[in-house]
């Protein structure tokens, strides 16, 4: 049966893959592989449970005989499912507060300095704003989150569609860069941080500067072939009803509670040790409270009906919660199966050299998504904490980290951001390889030679 649930998995991965030629969504395929996967460890939970978990089944059963229903019972309310559990709702909780979050900052029009900040005729100047403000804004946000953003204000902004692709595809690794290098800035480092593989000043440390040698390369590499001036669309601003009773030191307040309390959650796990979605939670309170204050006048009126709704934003974080929630079961299924643990004491002893392992892993991700690469990585390696080259805090999870970030930036598909892109400009794959793939793999090996030359 382990093997049917791996074949499940791989199937799971396949389609993930190739979504789009089936134009199946991969979140409904994460949640499908991950509700099929657990029903079958179910139905033969004796075999998984006796060979996994055989101690805490003794102490469980006490003097009662072995059955399937107490096996059932044991496994639905033991460590077992639990864990998993929480692993998916922690990090699912802290999206759910950093999309809230950013749809009151951008209901309140405080993202419109943004827009204000990158108007320019001058495509040179465009492209080393917008991924100085995406890399900034990914490194707060989750990389999703603020790939969207930035493609709203770009597609706003830019009227020619050449360079639409140009500037999203720097969007994107933009925001794979900003969110790699710090623990709030991309559902893989969260997930990091949320199992205390990695502690946030140490992790960030590491990895600011091959982040930004790698953002550094790849905006070195597309400078010269931009041109001198481009074609800007000329729009009136986004109606808000009459929310623009907030004014400028208004919307300025309330976008350094948001993104200045985003800041401050690390700061507070680590003087309290309450998980990190509780932090996201405070900050959420307070620019909710803010927002009433600035908008004490309008919400006793009829016009705070006539606020727009970001719906686009919603139904994207939407899939990616649920993305998120089925590849950690989908996992936690095949880890639970034995053959994960397995495979891991099999890569420990053979793949000892973490840099194989770290390159490996970002193929992969070019290929299966950053994502669940990284949490099979997790799941495989997180066992071992004991060894040194893979403990907590260790070298081995910033540099898997960094290779499943840059490695998802190869291809288009590689990570939900650079898929959200795809569909919102319609870029043509070929284009994207024959224009992007060598400057993203040049800028995955200068990222990855600093890396090492900073650690050693």
């Amino acid at each position: 049966m382990s093997i049917f649930i791996v074949a499940i998995f791989f199937i799971a991965l396949l389609l993930i893959a190739t979504e789009r030629i089936t134009g199946i969504n991969k979140a409904a395929v994460a949640v499908f592989a991950a509700t099929v996967s657990w029903l079958l460890y179910v139905s033969w939970g004796s075999d998984f449970v006796l060979a996994m978990h055989a101690d805490e089944l003794a102490r469980f059963l006490g003097s009662e005989q072995l059955s399937s229903s107490n096996v059932k019972e044991f496994i639905a309310g033991s460590d077992i499912i639990l864990r998993y559990t929480f692993e998916a709702a922690s990090v699912v909780l802290f999206l759910l507060c950093t999309t809230s979050i950013v749809e009151v900052l951008d209901n309140n029009g405080c993202l419109d300095f943004l827009s204000e900040a990158l108007y320019t005729k001058y495509p040179r100047r465009f492209l080393w704003g917008v991924a100085a403000i995406t890399f900034t804004l990914s490194a707060n946000l989750d990389n999703l989150t603020t790939i969207c953003l930035m493609l709203a204000i770009m597609h706003k902004l830019v009227a020619e569609e050449k360079l639409r692709w140009t500037f999203g595809a720097i969007i994107v690794v933009a925001a794979n860069c900003g969110g790699a290098f710090t623990v709030i800035g991309d559902t893989t480092s969260l997930a990091l941080w949320t199992k205390e593989l990695v502690t946030p000043t140490t992790y960030s440390a590491t990895l600011i500067l091959p982040c930004l040698a790698a953002l550094g390369t790849i905006l070195a590499l597309t400078h010269p072939a931009l041109p001198h001036t481009m074609k800007l669309v000329r729009t009136l601003p986004p109606y808000r009803g009459d929310d623009t009773i907030l004014n400028r030191w208004q919307r300025a307040l309330m976008l350094f509670v948001g993104i200045g309390g985003l800041w401050f959650i690390p700061t507070f796990h680590r003087i309290t040790h309450l998980p990190p979605f509780l932090g996201a939670l405070c900050v959420l309170s307070v620019l909710w409270i803010v927002d009433e204050l600035c908008n004490r006048k309008l919400l006793r009126s009829d016009k705070m009906i006539r606020r727009r709704e970001p719906q686009a934003l919603q139904y994207q974080n939407v899939q990616n919660m649920l993305f998120f929630i089925g590849m950690t079961f989908a996992v936690g299924a095949v880890n639970e199966s034995g053959i994960l643990p397995r495979f891991s004491i099999w890569a420990t002893q053979h793949l000892q050299d973490i840099h194989l392992i770290g390159l490996l892993s970002g193929i992969l991700a070019a290929i299966f998504n950053n994502l669940t690469i990284m949490l099979t990585d997790i799941a495989a390696f997180s066992a071992h904490t004991e060894q040194q080259q893979y403990a907590a805090d260790g070298i081995f999870w910033p540099w898997i980290s960094y290779c499943t970030a840059m490695g998802g930036s190869l291809l288009i598909a590689g990570t939900l951001g650079g898929f959200a892109f795809w569909k919102m400009e319609e870029v043509p794959l070929k284009w994207y390889l024959r224009k992007f793939f060598p400057k993203a793999l040049a800028a995955f090996v200068v990222g990855a030679i600093v890396f090492w030359i900073v650690r050693f």
